[in-house]
C-alpha cells in the first residue's frame, strides 16, 4: 500500500523494531512530507507547497501540540491572532491559510493514508478536521476586491496617457536619454488596459506572443495576443489565454508597431539578450516593481488617487468592455475570469452609463405602452 498511496505511513514508523526518538516531532515531520507528495501528485506548485508545509509548521509552533492533538479552538486562536496583531492578514489570507490547515487535516483523516490508525496506536489519539463552516471566513463574492480599488474613468485615462506622452516629447526635444524608458513605459501602460493584462502578465510579454487575427487583417500581426502566464487556480502554475484586440482598443496596434516594428525596442542595448517585449536599462527584461513604481510616480505626478494602481487598468479594461455593449461571457473570456461573479467585481460602470441605461429600459417600456402590439 504505502508503494501505492503518496503519503501513507511510512515503513521507517510501523516497523515494531525501530523505536522512536522523540515521536511526536518525528511522525509530524513525517505527516508533512507524506502531504507534500500528495501535493506533488496533484501537480500543485513547489512554491504554493512550499508556503503551505511553512504555514503548517508555524501553527503547530504556535499550539505547542500535534495534529492528533489540534482541535477547533486552536485554528481559532491562531488566525484570531494574526487578525489582531500590529499588521492583521488580510481576509483573503486569512481564508488561505484556514484552507490549508483545511486540507492537511482532511490528508491526516482520509483512511487510505492509514494515519488515524497509526496515532490512535502510538499515542492514544487520532487527528480529526478542526475547520468547519462555522470557525472559517466565509467566502463572498463582496469581500474580494477592496472597496477602494476601482476603474479609471476614461477622462482620467486620458490624463494620464496624455501626461506620458507629453514627458517623452519633452525629453526627446531636450536630448535626454531618459525619452526612450519613458517612452516604453507609456507604450506597456497602454497595452496593459488594451488587452485587460495582469501585471506580470504584462511583464512576462515576448515579440512573439502577437499573433494576426485572419478575420481581421488590418491589425496585421496584432490582432491577437497569447498570454502564456496568466494566473492560475489552486496552486497549479500559470495558466494560458488568448485575448483578441477588439476596436475600441485598435489603436493599441499602432503603438506596437511604433514600439516593435519601428525600430524603438531595439534601440535598447539590451534588447538582443532575450525576445523580451519590454528590455530593461540593465537587464533583458523589466521588473513588475519597476512597472508598479514607474505607474505610481506618473499616477501621482497628475494627482490621481493612490488606490489607482496598476492593476486598476485591468479592471478599467473589464468596465469600459461592458459600457461598450459587449457581452459578459466574452469580457470574461477576454479577461480570463473562472468565474462571472469575479468579472462582475472588476466592473464599476459610470454613473452616466447607468442613468442611460435606466433612461433606455423607461423608453423602451413607454413605448410598450403606447403601442401594445409592439
Amino acid at each position: 500500500m504505502s508503494d501505492v498511496v503518496p503519503g501513507f505511513v511510512p515503513r521507517m514508523l510501523v516497523d515494531p523494531d525501530i523505536g522512536l526518538f522523540r515521536a511526536d516531532e518525528r511522525v509530524f515531520t513525517a505527516m508533512l512530507d507524506g502531504w507534500q507528495a500528495q501535493m506533488l501528485a496533484r501537480g500543485l506548485t513547489t512554491q504554493t507547497i512550499k508556503q503551505r508545509y511553512q504555514l503548517l509548521e508555524r501553527f503547530q509552533r504556535f499550539t505547542g501540540e500535534f495534529p492528533w492533538q489540534w482541535r477547533p479552538a486552536d485554528i481559532d486562536e491562531f488566525l484570531a491572532d494574526l487578525r489582531s496583531g500590529e499588521k492583521p492578514i488580510s481576509l483573503r489570507t486569512l481564508r488561505s491559510y484556514s484552507n490549508a490547515v483545511a486540507m492537511f487535516c482532511a490528508f491526516l483523516t482520509h483512511p487510505g493514508y492509514g494515519w488515524g490508525e497509526f496515532c490512535e496506536r502510538s499515542f492514544g489519539d487520532i487527528p480529526s478536521q478542526i475547520c468547519f463552516e462555522w470557525n472559517m471566513p466565509r467566502h463572498t463574492t463582496d469581500d474580494a476586491v477592496p472597496a477602494r480599488k476601482r476603474s479609471f474613468t476614461k477622462a482620467e485615462l486620458q490624463r494620464l496617457f496624455d501626461y506620458l506622452d507629453d514627458l517623452v516629447d519633452q525629453e526627446y526635444a531636450a536630448g535626454s536619454k531618459r525619452w526612450l524608458p519613458l517612452f516604453r513605459d507609456s507604450v506597456a501602460f497602454k497595452v496593459c488596459y488594451a488587452y485587460g493584462l495582469r501585471r506580470r502578465e504584462l511583464t512576462m510579454l515576448d515579440l512573439e506572443d502577437f499573433t494576426p487575427n485572419p478575420h481581421v487583417s488590418e491589425y496585421s500581426r496584432f490582432g491577437a495576443v497569447q498570454v502564456r502566464f496568466a494566473k492560475g487556480t489552486a496552486g497549479s502554475g500559470p495558466r494560458r489565454r488568448t485575448v483578441l484586440t477588439v476596436p475600441e482598443f485598435d489603436w493599441v496596434v499602432d503603438q506596437l508597431k511604433a514600439w516593435i516594428s519601428g525600430g524603438m525596442r531595439q534601440q535598447f542595448p539590451t534588447a538582443e539578450r532575450s525576445s523580451a517585449l519590454w528590455p530593461s536599462e540593465r537587464g533583458a527584461r523589466m521588473s513588475l516593481g519597476s512597472f508598479g513604481d514607474a505607474f505610481a510616480a506618473a499616477r501621482d505626478a497628475v494627482g490621481l488617487p493612490p488606490e489607482l494602481g496598476l492593476h486598476c487598468l485591468r479592471h478599467s479594461y473589464v468596465t469600459h468592455l461592458i459600457e461598450a455593449g459587449y457581452d459578459a461571457a466574452f469580457v470574461q473570456t477576454q479577461v480570463g475570469h473562472a468565474y462571472a461573479s469575479t468579472t462582475g467585481l472588476h466592473t464599476s460602470v459610470s454613473s452616466d452609463f447607468k442613468q442611460k441605461a435606466v433612461q433606455r429600459m423607461i423608453a423602451h417600456r413607454i413605448a410598450n405602452l403606447e403601442d401594445p402590439n409592439a
